[in-house]
């Protein structure tokens, strides 16, 4: 249960874009997606280099994300670190199908594996 249902989700913001906001911002990659259930910001996971969903959520007292995958529906509460039960989220629900993950594509390493493996 999340503990300030109020705080944690707003139904009517859309998410900030196809992909994670600081890694457009500085040109970077990402593994997965995640958006904020409180203002729709879209940060890459904890098992993306730069983890700007979990930075994004400390900065700001949000604590809900919801996946940003396609067909991916799940939440997540870092304060309790449980998954939550959450309402319809204003759309798109997801990045572009056609949008790969890991992505984008064209700044993706040869060794991306590898750097997410020894990191």
């Amino acid at each position: 249960m999340v503990t300030d249902p109020d705080k944690a989700f707003n139904t009517q913001v859309p998410p900030t874009g196809p992909g994670c906001v600081e890694c457009e911002r500085t040109g970077s990659w990402w593994w997965h997606l995640r958006r904020c259930a409180a203002c729709g910001h879209v940060g890459c996971c904890d098992q993306s280099l730069n983890t700007h969903a979990r930075k994004h959520a400390e900065a700001t007292g949000h604590p809900v994300i919801q996946s940003y995958e396609p067909g991916e529906d799940w939440f997540w509460d870092y304060v309790e670190a449980v998954f939550v039960d959450g309402p319809h989220l204003a759309g798109p629900t997801s990045h572009p199908a056609g949008q790969t993950a890991p992505g984008p594509a064209d700044r993706l390493p040869g060794n991306w594996r590898e750097i997410l493996a020894n990191r």
